[in-house]
């Protein structure tokens, strides 16, 4: 059994330095995990996509069309981009947050309207994280990137793995404490959606 787990995002959103920690915590629990990167204009904003399998044999991280178990994006419009990505039955998690892409900053396309609506009617499970938000009131806007794992690692009920010793070795110790309070944020963020036995 592999699971496949697609993030996107856009660049400068952290996206890489999540996929890092997500792929050595699965290995610390003794997962075979494969992770591929691909970068677009990253430096410009453009999309930042990171596929990973874990599973007992996984022999490549390629994801295609309808395969991906969990789709993560950390802006909403790349989650409307990449949703044909996702499997018939999937889970999405989403970063209610906007950020524009060339286009429509200089003025030759819109930012559409009503995301997160299409998404909640097509995708059953759909968890949208408020994680700029919360990023925000830690005083901390780059760490909205540790708001989303604690939230996919919520969701994939990987909690017991020590996720707060993997923060801590791929972050600069001044910002440890921020970031620990972020990802039990995204933790809590992400227990909304947990469908609990009645």
């Amino acid at each position: 059994m592999t699971t496949s787990i697609l993030l996107v995002g856009v660049g400068g959103q952290g996206t890489i330095l999540v996929s890092k920690i997500l792929s050595q915590g699965l290995m610390k629990k003794g997962y075979d995990v494969k992770m591929s990167e691909i970068h677009g204009m990253s430096q410009r904003g453009g999309s930042v996509t990171t596929q990973i399998k874990f599973g007992e044999k996984v022999y490549s991280p390629s994801i295609g069309m309808a395969e991906a178990d969990i789709l993560v994006s950390f802006e909403k419009l790349e989650a409307a981009r990449y949703l044909p990505f996702l499997k018939k039955g999937g889970t999405l998690i989403v970063n209610d947050t906007e950020m524009y892409p060339l286009p429509v900053l200089t003025g030759a396309a819109e930012y559409p309207k009503g995301i997160i609506d299409k998404l909640l009617e097509t995708v059953e499970d759909t968890r949208v994280i408020k994680a700029s938000e919360i990023a925000e009131e830690l005083g901390e806007p780059r760490c909205q990137n540790i708001v989303i794992l604690g939230s996919m690692v919520k969701s994939l009920g990987l909690d017991e793995i020590d996720w707060i010793e993997l923060i801590k070795e791929n972050l600069p110790e001044r910002v440890h404490e921020v970031n620990i309070k972020a990802f039990e944020k995204g933790l809590e963020a992400a227990s909304l959606y947990v469908k609990t036995e009645a």
